[in-house]
């Protein structure tokens, strides 16, 4: 019945190009919670010119080996190989910078949401526009481009973000939802679309600089549900180079990382929100209200349906814990144990839990990139303790654990200042895979109870692949109802509630972890 249901069709398939993922995943359009079939490939960001990019052929051949995957292991399970499916949505990293000229050529290479170096620009659109425009938006990299001169900004025809690129070569459509579109540019949530009084300013502003006013640059921007084309037979090749995929497949908007996190966790709902940790980690808070002031660790964004949303994004993630354990299952191997990385992770953050709820005054720090909101325009990651700290493996992992916490617990304290009530925090991403250890400790961090479903680990693939079996049912649900009554409800969750003594341990960590900053400047100063 599954190989029928594949061979037909009744499917929808979600791709997502993470940070060091692009994965792909299958499931059943009328259960959406039915994961079908995955697939996989990794790939990595290069640090070239003092700029963080990623070339567009790994893109290709990163997005057709995930599919692949996909096929082969939907051929494993259920012995078919599909040519069709009822929908397809497509989801990447938020935020950066790819400009096109007429003739649709990159005119500079992919400028990641990892790269800071547009300072004087947010800093000019933030008074300009009175709302926080991060370093990271694709306003601030377009106008620090005008302002460094750049010999490429006349020739600009077209500015996205990757999951607008990659579906654009898929479908044709210039398009982009709406959630993704609000990293870009700041968005009305009362039209859905980028906000006009702040479009005309930046015209203004710019004017003469570029060939076309803004809104003919920027893609066009639709809500959850709306039509964004179909796949092209270039795009099914593109896609899938055997051939084998058909045309003709509906697609949904594409869709940034923060949204289908949000998607994935069932966090659309006022008062919810959500934590995606990866290479980058980012809290996502649906708001009742306007934020009362502007604050430069907060910026408004919003769900894929057009409601604001709080953001607050770092730059650094997991990415150094996952060194760390990489080193640890590496000296395994050297002592001749058979330990593979995941049995690690399991034995070190199981371990993290026996530590002193402050981590022992140990200090990790994260920042392999800058991270604006710690003031760092570099990063410099750091292990650091006093001679009477208490150093043990338990306090160590703890202490890695909490620094993967540590910039979003300085944002999100920004944000309980401003009386933003939160009911509950979903949190996704591999790290949350070993039960009850990260999540405890976020929940700690946060001091909000921290829910993680069985569909944590998939992540935001899952959550574009939701939005793309949304298309069928838009006309009768609206976004929020449609995850309440049709994805979710009956999917388990494990909840953590805050532990008071992990609470007081981690504020008493992100107190020195504050003062410890002078620390992570100073490296950043003198290495």
């Amino acid at each position: 019945m599954t190989a029928e249901m594949i061979t037909d069709g009744r499917t929808a398939l979600g791709i997502e190009l993470g940070s060091t993922r692009i994965k792909a995943c299958l499931i059943d359009a009328d259960d959406p919670t039915r994961v079908l079939a995955v697939g996989a490939h990794e790939w990595e960001n290069r640090f070239e010119d003092r700029m963080w990019t990623y070339d567009l052929d790994a893109v290709w051949s990163g997005v057709q080996a995930a599919y692949a995957s996909l096929i082969e292991d939907a051929d494993a399970r259920y012995g078919v190989r599909p040519t069709t499916f009822g929908a397809i949505g497509v989801s990447a990293m938020m935020h950066g910078y790819l400009a096109f000229d007429a003739a649709d050529e990159l005119l500079v290479p992919f400028r990641t949401w990892r790269n800071t170096t547009t300072s004087r620009a947010a800093a000019e659109l933030t008074d300009l526009f009175g709302e926080n425009i991060p370093l990271r938006w694709s306003i601030a990299h377009l106008r620090q481009a005008i302002l460094d001169g750049e010999p490429h900004v006349p020739s600009i025809e077209f500015v996205t973000t990757l999951a607008g690129y990659v579906h654009w070569r898929l479908t044709g459509e210039k398009v982009l939802g709406v959630g993704d579109a609000s990293g870009m540019f700041p968005i009305d949530s009362s039209t859905g679309t980028y906000d006009a009084g702040l479009v005309a300013r930046f015209d203004e502003l710019v004017a003469g600089a570029l060939p076309h006013p803004l809104l003919d640059v920027l893609p066009s921007v639709l809500p959850a549900g709306a039509a964004a084309g179909r796949l092209t037979a270039e795009g099914a090749t593109l896609l899938d180079p055997s051939h084998a995929l058909r045309p003709g497949i509906p697609f949904c908007p594409p869709e940034g990382d923060a949204g289908t996190g949000m998607v994935a966790t069932n966090a659309v709902a006022p008062r919810t929100g959500n934590v995606s940790a990866g290479t980058s980690i980012f809290a996502m808070v649906v708001l009742e209200r306007p934020l009362v002031e502007v604050h430069h660790e907060l910026d408004v964004v919003t769900t894929p349906a057009g409601d604001p949303v709080a953001m607050v994004h770092c730059n650094n993630g997991a990415s150094e814990l996952a060194a760390w354990v990489g080193m640890f299952t590496r000296f395994a191997a050297a002592a001749g144990a058979d330990v593979d990385s995941d049995a690690t992770f399991d034995a070190l953050f199981h371990e993290a839990l026996l530590g002193d709820a402050d981590a022992g005054g140990l200090l990790a720090y994260n920042h392999l990139a800058g991270e604006p909101i710690a003031g760092l325009t570099e990063g410099r990651p750091l292990f650091v303790r006093t001679p009477d700290s208490s150093f043990t493996l338990a306090n160590f992992m703890r202490a890695q654990l909490y620094g993967v916490f540590g910039t979003l617990a300085l944002g999100m304290r920004v944000l309980g200042d401003e009386g933003v009530a939160l009911d509950r925090m979903y949190a996704h991403g591999g790290m949350f895979r070993t039960a009850g250890v990260a999540q405890r400790f976020l929940a700690g961090a946060l001091d909000a109870p921290v829910a993680v479903g069985e569909a944590a680990s998939e992540g935001g693939a899952w959550g574009i692949a939701v939005l793309a079996a949304y298309l069928a049912a838009s006309a009768e649900h609206d976004l929020t109802t449609y995850l309440a009554e049709r994805v979710f409800a009956d999917a388990p969750f494990e909840t953590a509630t805050p532990v008071p003594a992990d609470v007081a341990g981690f504020a008493a960590y992100l107190d020195t972890y504050r003062a410890g900053l002078a620390v992570e400047r100073a490296a950043t100063a003198a290495l």
